[in-house]
């Protein structure tokens, strides 16, 4: 029986047990009575476990670089002050950081640091991808008033590495699945020890000694969330004995050296002691040594199982900020959290007006999109409710991922009766995403306020697929053009005062008032690098080098570069300019175009990231010299205050469409003078959010003879993309007036012909359908044609439609009731979108940028347009050769001509053939990177009509709501 019952004694719960029945065994066997004496408590040796736990987490982060090659954690430490124990506290979590493979960095600050330089420097992390993990080492040792509180609730809820911040804490407290982003480090680690040590909490009564928000609180928290019964004590607890001696699990912070005694513990009981303190100790070395709050050397003979102090819950600590740390880096560097949820669309018959359906949907909060998209809160800067730019750092951050599928969409040759090419772009995106349940963001062109108050109206789609608020999308949105606008029309104004100084000054007076404090400036050393003056100084140039250096002998025959506003005014077409008596008789004759025409904002279209768009700025080429060489932004020293002015257009803007579904708005450049796409830094944003099994929808401007080759062969060519499938848009309507149908006048009802089943009239128009659909394939991309259909249009017109299309060699063509219907009128579209990216591609440019200026405008016009050739005027030639000389024979081509037929004559419908293309002139945008042939005269400045849009547009004073647009 002795054997029996005394191994059974040695388990907490069976030790009252054990000692009656061997009371009784004694005295019915007549044997004297002994005295049981229970065994030491288990040491729960918290350095054990943290170092195996550290072994694990370096595991964890070689597993990560097998998905992503680049992964390294990375943890920014704050210090303020130099307090030596904050000090050794910093040195063991580097090393332990260290061992692991977490990268640290040190951000030291003064003890004359402010709060408010604290918090700029916390809000610089959590703006910086690199950085992961955020720890402000407290207290802050500084001569200034600080509010810890405030400043550790300024750290992002996912960098919050130490899990102080009042979101971490309080989503703890919270009765639901979902648990804190990032857990206290302390409590977190005494959970991680009462696991590793085989402890069951489900059911058991848990006493918490201490109710601090760092360990007390959110230890209750874990033991709640671990099925236990929780009891919280502290100073002010009464029987506080009592209640410990019920604990079958007791962890204690409250801060008190040797608090709990032997007498308070439940024999067995699992205490976890938190505490660390230095008490008198004459038999150490020091005097001091550290105790817990637990009498440890009394507690373990009662207790189960007991943390000792230290090396017990201190190192569990540290390796749960390590381990916070890599968590933190996975979330924002590995995990997959896209969860965009679409928003409900009930279609009305008959469809409303654009602005009614806009205003019958209420959009996202943008922030909640973006959270949705697993934007991180540090990557987005909201401009209100509506709109918020993305910052270019969600690139850094998502380098390793892979890209989505790429689709353009470009439509055949425009008629005024339109096709709806924006319109299928966000409808074809919300098919993707509010239906079939694909990550799909699409990315649009910004649209000018020219036509918006002009004659066109708006360009946020229609109907129910449209871009929401469409007023905001429409005016202003976050200021793009404005700072172009600007930047483009200092670069103007440089000009002018630079040829007026130079008119008026010496070379050495010119030269005394060029350099400043007796040094070059940046832009200046780019100079003399340019003109082969290899010195430094300026006392060092000679008299020749000081007039090569300070005269730009700027041709004014020769200047390209106008000003710019983003309204038609037809009477700024051609202007005098220097007409005050203060200018001294300088006056010239120029222009004013739109903003939208500016090679900035092909600049910034084309551009890939700031520093790309700083190089593309010093590149611009605004005139020649007398001498025949260029002149460029670089020259006239104004290169980089066109990138501080344009600094935040670098980052596209973030909005939503009718049905919830993300769009990127950035960038707006002509289609004729300019390629006619969004920017190359939407797409690329939108492809690495949307990754490997998601879908990216670009839109190219004007027919896709224009707008897709230029996509192709200049956008593409810069931005490293490889598209997946076109879709190519096209109405019964339109390809009823490409064969022969008759002449439509805006504000006159419709032809007959356009309005009754016509097949005759319809197979004659699907010629130029058929070009742009062997177009398209000549890049080696599958086409998918969208036929947009209209109530008008007959199930034999749309049938003829399809046939002629497939034919052609589309890879399917499908109706569409998108502008009726939403998203589920494209539905069909999408799948076979999705199916046409699965196919084999070879995508390939039309011509290689090494053959000659002739030869790749020539390979344009008779591979594209159809032509027998080309024919160069005298003033072309003379640019040809210009260009080549001057190294300009390289870039690519962008061909500015009618957007209404395959030729220049804008008249020719269909697709026509016999003719040959005339070459008027050839401009250069060096900056933007391309030349641009000119078939004709190119209006760059729009006029107003007799009744523009701007006669219905107003605001309600109460309500604040625009009225008029569409």
């Amino acid at each position: 029986f002795f054997c029996l019952v005394f191994p059974i004694a040695r388990g907490c719960c069976m030790l009252p047990l054990a000692r009656v029945c061997v009371s009784l065994f004694c005295t019915r066997a007549r044997v004297p009575k002994f005295t049981v004496h229970r065994s030491m408590a288990t040491i729960i040796d918290g350095r054990k476990h943290a170092a195996e736990l550290r072994v694990k987490l370096k595991e964890s982060i070689l597993q990560a670089r097998v998905q992503s090659p680049n992964f390294t954690p990375r943890l920014a430490i704050v210090q303020v002050g130099s307090r030596e124990d904050s000090s050794v506290y910093i040195r063991m979590k580097k090393k332990a950081a260290e061992e692991v493979g977490v990268e640290t960095r040190d951000h030291h600050l003064s003890n004359e640091t402010t709060q408010n330089e604290v918090l700029a420097l916390i809000e610089k992390l959590n703006s910086d991808p690199s950085v992961h993990g955020i720890l402000v080492q407290v207290p802050l040792d500084t001569k200034h008033p600080v509010d810890e509180h405030l400043l550790l609730n300024s750290i992002l809820p996912e960098k919050d590495v130490d899990g102080f911040s009042a979101i971490n804490v309080g989503r703890l407290a919270q009765k639901t699945s979902e648990k804190p982003v990032l857990i206290n480090c302390t409590p977190n680690g005494c959970l991680y020890l009462l696991e590793q040590s085989g402890v069951k909490l489900s059911g058991k009564h848990a006493v918490v000694l201490g109710r601090s928000n760092i360990v007390g609180r959110p230890m209750a928290q874990l033991l709640l969330r671990a099925d236990a019964t929780v009891t919280i004590c502290h100073s002010r607890t009464e029987n506080i004995a009592d209640i410990v001696r019920q604990a079958d699990v007791l962890v204690v912070a409250i801060g008190k050296p040797e608090f709990v005694k032997k007498e308070w513990i439940k024999p067995g009981a699992v205490v976890i002691d938190c505490g660390m303190s230095s008490v008198p100790d004459a038999s150490k070395k020091s005097g001091q040594r550290m105790t817990g709050d637990v009498d440890f050397e009394g507690v373990k003979q009662v207790a189960g199982m007991i943390t000792p102090v230290p090396g017990g819950v201190g190192p569990m600590t540290v390796a749960m900020l390590i381990k916070n740390t890599i968590e933190a880096a996975k979330a924002i560097e590995l995990q997959e959290k896209w969860s965009v949820t679409s928003l409900p669309l009930t279609p009305k018959r008959p469809v409303p007006s654009d602005i009614d359906i806009a205003r019958s949907q209420q959009p996202k909060h943008i922030s909640l999109l973006a959270h949705e998209m697993a934007i991180l809160p540090g990557e987005l800067e909201p401009y209100g409710a509506d709109k918020a730019k993305v910052k270019l750092t969600v690139l850094d951050r998502l380098r390793d991922r892979p890209d989505g599928k790429y689709f353009v969409v470009t439509g055949i040759t425009p008629t005024p009766l339109g096709e709806g090419k924006s319109t299928t772009t966000v409808g074809l995106v919300q098919a993707l995403g509010a239906h079939l349940q694909r990550k799909a963001i699409a990315c649009l062109r910004q649209p000018s306020q020219g036509p918006t108050f002009g004659i066109k109206g708006g360009a946020a789609g229609g109907g129910y697929a449209q871009v929401i608020p469409m007023e905001e999308f429409n005016l202003h949105l976050t200021g793009d053009i404005h700072a172009i606008t600007a930047a483009n029309n200092l670069l103007a104004a440089a000009i002018d005062a630079r040829m007026f100084h130079e008119a008026t000054q010496s070379d050495k007076a010119l030269f005394r008032r060029l350099i400043k404090d007796d040094t070059f400036c940046p832009s200046q050393l780019k100079r003399l690098q340019k003109l082969g003056i290899d010195k430094t100084q300026p006392a060092e140039l000679t008299d020749e080098e000081i007039t090569r250096f300070a005269r730009l002998d700027i041709d004014p025959a020769t200047i390209t570069w106008q000003r710019v506003m983003d309204i038609n005014d037809r009477f700024l077409r051609k202007i005098t300019v220097g007409q005050s008596p203060t200018e001294k008789g300088h006056t010239r004759e120029t222009q004013f175009d739109i903003t939208v025409a500016s090679e900035l904002m092909a600049i910034l279209a084309l551009a890939t990231d700031l520093e790309d768009m700083m190089n593309k700025m010093e590149a611009i080429v605004v005139a020649l010299d007398k001498a025949g060489n260029a002149v460029t932004a670089c020259d006239l020293g104004v290169a980089g205050a066109l990138a501080v002015l344009m600094k935040d257009t670098i980052a596209p803007t973030l909005m939503q469409t009718m049905e919830g579904t993300p769009v990127f708005v950035h960038a707006g450049p002509f289609a004729n003078i300019a390629h006619g796409n969004s920017s190359i830094i939407a797409d690329k944003v939108a492809l690495k959010l949307v990754g490997a099994d998601g879908f990216v929808v670009t839109e190219a401007g004007f027919g896709a003879d224009m707008g897709m080759e230029k996509f192709f062969d200049i956008k593409c060519r810069y931005s490293g993309l490889r598209p997946s499938a076109v879709c190519l848009v096209a109405t019964v309507r339109a390809l009823k007036m490409h064969g022969g149908g008759p002449e439509v006048t805006p504000g006159t009802p419709l032809p007959k012909e356009y309005k009754e089943e016509n097949l005759e009239l319809l197979e004659k128009g699907c010629s130029n359908l058929g070009q742009h659909i062997d177009n398209a394939r000549k890049f080696g991309v599958p086409v998918v044609v969208a036929i947009n259909i209209f109530s008008s249009d007959t199930p034999a017109e749309i049938a003829l439609v399809q046939k002629l299309a497939k034919e052609a060699g589309a890879f399917d063509a499908v109706p569409c009731s998108h502008w009726a219907d939403g998203g589920a009128g494209a539905v069909k579209l999408a799948e076979a979108m999705a199916k046409a990216a699965d196919e084999p591609s070879n995508f390939q440019f039309l011509y290689d940028l090494d053959k000659s200026i002739e030869q790749k405008i020539e390979t344009i016009c008779k591979e594209i347009y159809r032509a027998d050739g080309i024919k160069l005027s005298d003033l072309a030639r003379q640019k040809v050769e210009a260009y080549t000389k001057q190294g300009f024979g390289q870039l690519p081509i962008c061909m500015a001509k009618t957007q209404y037929s395959f030729s220049h004559d804008a008249n020719l419908k269909g697709a026509p053939r016999g003719f040959v293309v005339p070459i008027r002139d050839i401009r250069a945008s060096v900056g933007a990177g391309f030349l641009y042939p000119l078939c004709g005269e190119m209006s760059t400045m729009p006029g107003l009509p007799t009744r523009p849009c701007f006669f219905d547009i107003t605001i309600d004073p109460v309500t604040k709501q625009v009225q008029g647009l569409y």
